[in-house]
């Protein structure tokens, strides 16, 4: 039986826009290295392998532009607390990688991803 739109949670949504965004970095040459990285300090969407980079990638989806956007929406706060989260996640190897941060941006189930690499960096 099929949930009501209202009663569908939004997590699902997330899942599903998560997995688009996975299928589409693989098909740029990007390797998983791990899903939902949760720690004390927040989530990583995704955490891939661009050649000899750590790639930290936040997935995020707005139906419209409305206030900036999926990218806009990826405040300051939210900054800290991914490269917080990111830091944490880097403690835990032996060896530090190159890194940055990579926004996936979906704006429409019919348009492709928008990618943008090297979305900000740590201050």
């Amino acid at each position: 039986m099929k949930l009501p739109r209202l009663l569908q949670s939004s997590s699902s949504k997330g899942v599903k826009y998560e997995q688009q965004a996975l299928a589409f970095l693989k098909k740029q040459g990007l390797l998983l290295i791990c899903q939902n990285f949760y720690c004390r300090f927040g989530e990583i969407d995704l955490i891939m392998s661009d050649q000899d980079t750590l790639v930290f990638i936040e997935v995020r989806f707005r139906k419209n532009q409305q206030y900036g956007g999926a990218i806009a929406s990826i405040t300051p706060q939210k900054q800290k607390k991914l490269i917080k989260t990111a830091k944490h996640y880097l403690s835990l190897l032996d060896n530090e990688p190159y890194c940055r941060f990579d926004v996936i941006a979906i704006s429409d189930e019919n348009t492709a991803p928008q990618w943008v690499q090297d979305a900000f960096q740590e201050n």
